[in-house]
Parts: structure tokens; sequence; C-alpha cells
């Protein structure tokens, strides 16, 4: 079975996410108790993106997130290090300019599109201050960037739950679902080797981003990062 180490060689990570690419979003929606398809939608919202301006969608799997943007009229480009889940993307949704690249070197000129962002794709990166150097080049001056990423329970006793869950429950319940157990216990490790919400906050701060700010989602299983692009008049800080 294939599975990425928390060293996240990018070798190891982008072939752990091929052998999952198949039942990668069946296996999603089980395992985050269809709460997945909640987050996205607050992605959207916090993107805000309009007909006729761009946007990138790092670590886009097969295409899910992408889709509702394409689909709403948004020039939309699906980018993933995994050139499998890239192919399963490209089945499911032939119309979309597919792109396989690597967020730390971004196969795309400065300032090109208007928002850049990745959901759950950040936390996979092992070089994470180098692909938001790279975000902050392809954006362009004033435009924004979304963060999606699992995080920190903010209520003890719901973290000490969430905890379990994570090291008991997922594991056993990716047996039932998912063809690539090991993939799933690396998941768990992931998010529980992650740092926190204002951590990451920070991160972007110190990466060049402007006006960093984040909110809850789920109680803290998720934070949504949202930040811009320096512009005249820009303020730093983490809100």
């Amino acid at each position: 079975m294939t599975r990425a180490s928390l060293a996240k060689d990018p070798s190891d990570v982008a072939g752990m996410f091929d052998a999952v690419a198949r039942r990668y979003d069946v296996t999603n929606d089980v395992l985050s108790l269809g709460q997945v398809r909640l987050w996205r939608r607050h992605v959207r919202a916090a993107v805000a993106a309009r007909p006729g301006q761009r946007v990138l969608d790092l670590a886009a799997g097969t295409g899910t997130s992408t889709e509702e943007w394409a689909d709403a009229g948004i020039d939309v480009v699906p980018c993933d290090f995994s050139t499998g889940m890239v192919a399963v993307g490209k089945e499911r949704r032939p119309d979309l300019p597919f792109v396989a690249g690597d967020a730390t070197a971004l196969p795309f000129a400065d300032a090109s599109f208007d928002a850049v962002t990745i959901s759950f794709g950040l936390r996979n990166v092992v070089e994470v201050d180098r692909a938001l150097a790279e975000m902050l080049r392809v954006t362009k001056p004033g435009g924004r960037l979304v963060v999606c990423e699992f995080s920190t329970p903010t209520w003890a006793p719901f973290r000490e739950l969430y905890d379990f869950y994570l090291g008991t429950v997922l594991p056993r319940a990716a047996r039932l679902v998912s063809s690539n157990t090991p993939a799933y216990s690396y998941l768990a490790e992931s998010i529980s080797d992650w740092p926190d919400q204002r951590t990451l906050g920070r991160m972007l701060q110190r990466g060049g981003w402007s006006r960093v700010s984040y909110h809850n989602l789920s109680g803290g299983i998720v934070a949504l990062h949202r930040a811009f692009a320096p512009s005249v008049g820009a303020s730093a800080g983490v809100h």
C-alpha cells in the first residue's frame, strides 16, 4: 500500500494520491460525514469570484471544487501535483483546463490570477513558505488567497473527541471505503502535525500576504484563512 511520511517527500505524496484518485471523492464524503461539501461552499463564498475573473484552484484533485466555479462562468484553472488525480479529473470533466503542477514551482506567469485558493493541500507541501511565495507571485496586486485546511478545534472536550476520531475511528472507517488505508493513516497524522489557526495566519503574514484573517468551520476542525496580495495602502496583521 502507498502512503507518505510526515517528511512529505514530493514523490511519496504524489504517489499516495495517485493510488487513491479513483475513490478519493467518495472517501472524502464518507470520512468527513458530508461536511466537505459545506466547506467547499464556504471556500467559494470567501473567494467571491465573479465572471471575468481568473481563479487558480490548487490541490484541485479531480476537480470537484473547480467545476462549480466553471459552471458559474468563472475562468478557473484546476492544478494538482498528482498526475493520477489530474487524469481522473480529465475523465470526469474534459472541459476543464487541468494542469499538473507543483505548488512550490507553479507553471504560471507572474500576476496571472485574481484569486488563488488551496483546500486541504497546503498541509501536504514539503516547503510551505516556498509555496506561499509562489502563490503570491502568480496573484495580481490586490488579489486574494483563500486557504481551507484542517486545524485545531477550539473547545477542549471537542478537541479530545476529534483526536479520538482521527486516531481510532478514521483509520477503521477508511478500511471500509478505501483501497489504501495507509494513506488515510497519513491523513490523520498530518492533521495532528499541522499548526493551529493563528500559527498559519502568522506564516501567511511572514510570506508577504496582507490583511490576513481566518474563521473556524465545524468548531475548528477546519479553518478558512483569507489574505490579499499587497497593494498600495495594504496593511498586515492576523485577525
